[in-house]
């Protein structure tokens, strides 16, 4: 299996938690050149660059961290859903990432999977920490797509491309692609940190 260094430019995974709405816990941006919505549902999560690294056909599994992979061990939870706040069930989530050291897989699949939402439209993702590497702060990537029986005749959104982004990290303010309001809100144990994102689908 080969890799490639990518170019300039916690267990104990609280469930509960999941039931919450987090859009208390961000605020996302509209895509450029979208309308300003009018409601009192959540915005869309905000779009962001695939970048170079994805790859096709990735294998359907939660747990991206592997026995003896260098990193911080992370669990990333949260809800998938509308811009009503309606939970999306059975709605695509596609991760990839980089290693501890800053590395994309770019001929296998390590570090990268994907999975469905339950019926509360909840997920739950077991990974490591990503490393850093030149041009970029640290970063998670991630396409989403609603459940057929979700998606209207005429959607805005029937996939999103976005990243999400680490809370205190000094590259933040220097990488160009960095958005605050795709910040997961962060905490750490013993083992390792607890994260939580919601993402919100503008599927019309």
């Amino acid at each position: 299996m080969a890799t490639e260094h990518p170019a300039l430019s916690r267990r104990s995974i609280l469930l509960a938690a999941a039931a919450l709405p987090a859009s208390t816990l961000l605020q996302a941006c509209r895509s450029p050149g979208r309308a300003p919505r009018t409601g009192d549902g959540p915005e869309p999560t905000h779009e962001q660059t695939e970048g170079p690294f994805y790859r096709l056909f990735s294998t359907q599994r939660p747990v991206l961290r592997e026995a003896g992979m260098a990193g911080t061990p992370m669990d990333l939870s949260g809800r998938v859903t509308d811009t009503r706040g309606k939970p999306l069930a059975n709605a695509l989530l596609d991760f990839w990432q980089c290693d501890d050291a800053g590395v994309y897989d770019t001929r296998g699949y390590r570090l990268r999977g994907h999975q469905f939402t339950d019926a509360e439209g909840r997920y739950r993702l077991q990974t490591i920490v990503p490393g850093l590497y030149p041009g970029r702060t640290r970063h998670i990537h991630v396409k989403l797509q609603p459940a057929g029986d979700d998606v209207p005749q005429a959607p805005k959104m029937l996939n999103l491309t976005t990243q999400v982004y680490f809370p205190g990290e000094p590259g933040n303010g220097k990488d160009e692609l960095f958005d605050d309001s795709l910040l997961m809100a962060i905490d750490r144990d013993h083992d390792g940190r607890i994260a939580r994102f919601d993402f919100v689908l503008d599927i019309g």
